[in-house]
C-alpha cells in the first residue's frame, strides 16, 4: 500500500436538466447504455443492481473491436443526491479485470458522484474519482492520466447532453 498523499481528480458539469431526469438517466441499465462511453465506444452489455451493495456491470465496445468491460460495487446512495462506488475494470463474467491499455493502473477507484440544482433550473454533477487500496505505481499512472481523463469525460458528457436533449423534446 501507498502511503503518498493524491489529490482525487473532481469533475464538474452544469446539465440542462432537472435533477430528476439526470439521476434516472444515470441510475437505470436502460438509460447509460446509450451514453455512458468514451467517443467511438458503444455498449455491448448492461446489468445494474442499483442498490447498496449491489453493482453495475457492463461491456464496450470500440475501434477495431476492442472491447472493455467494467464494474461498479455501490456502498453508498442517497437518492438524486449522491453515489459512492468502488469502479474497476472487469471482465465479461464480472471478475476483476485490468485496464486494457495501462497494466499498471489503480485496481479500484473510489468514486463519488453528487448531484445539485443549479440557479438557473439545471444540475450541477459533480464526480470525485481517487485510487483506492493502491500502490505508488498506480498512483502514478493515475495522476499522469489527468488530461486524458479531462478528455474522456467530456466526451461522455456530450453523449449524455445530447441524450439529455433527446428525451425532454
Amino acid at each position: 500500500m501507498s502511503t503518498t498523499p493524491l489529490s482525487p481528480f473532481v469533475i464538474t458539469r452544469e446539465f440542462r436538466a432537472p435533477r430528476t431526469l439526470l439521476w434516472q438517466v444515470q441510475t437505470q441499465a436502460q438509460h447509460l447504455e446509450h451514453w455512458l462511453s468514451p467517443e467511438g465506444f458503444h455498449t455491448i452489455h448492461a446489468d445494474m443492481d442499483f442498490r447498496v451493495g449491489g453493482r453495475y456491470h457492463y461491456g464496450l465496445e470500440g475501434p477495431n473491436g476492442l472491447q472493455m468491460w467494467g464494474l461498479q460495487q455501490f456502498l453508498e446512495i442517497v437518492p438524486e443526491q449522491k453515489i459512492v462506488h468502488l469502479q474497476s475494470f472487469s471482465d465479461p463474467a464480472g471478475g476483476l479485470g485490468r485496464h486494457p491499455m495501462a497494466p499498471t493502473w489503480p485496481a479500484y477507484m473510489h468514486v463519488t458522484a453528487t448531484w445539485e440544482d443549479s440557479a438557473n433550473g439545471g444540475t450541477i454533477h459533480t464526480i470525485s474519482w481517487q485510487p483506492h487500496e493502491s500502490d505508488d505505481a498506480a498512483i502514478l499512472t493515475f495522476d499522469g492520466a489527468r488530461a486524458g481523463m479531462n478528455a474522456g469525460f467530456a466526451g461522455t458528457f456530450t453523449k449524455l447532453d445530447a441524450y439529455l436533449l433527446n428525451l425532454q423534446d
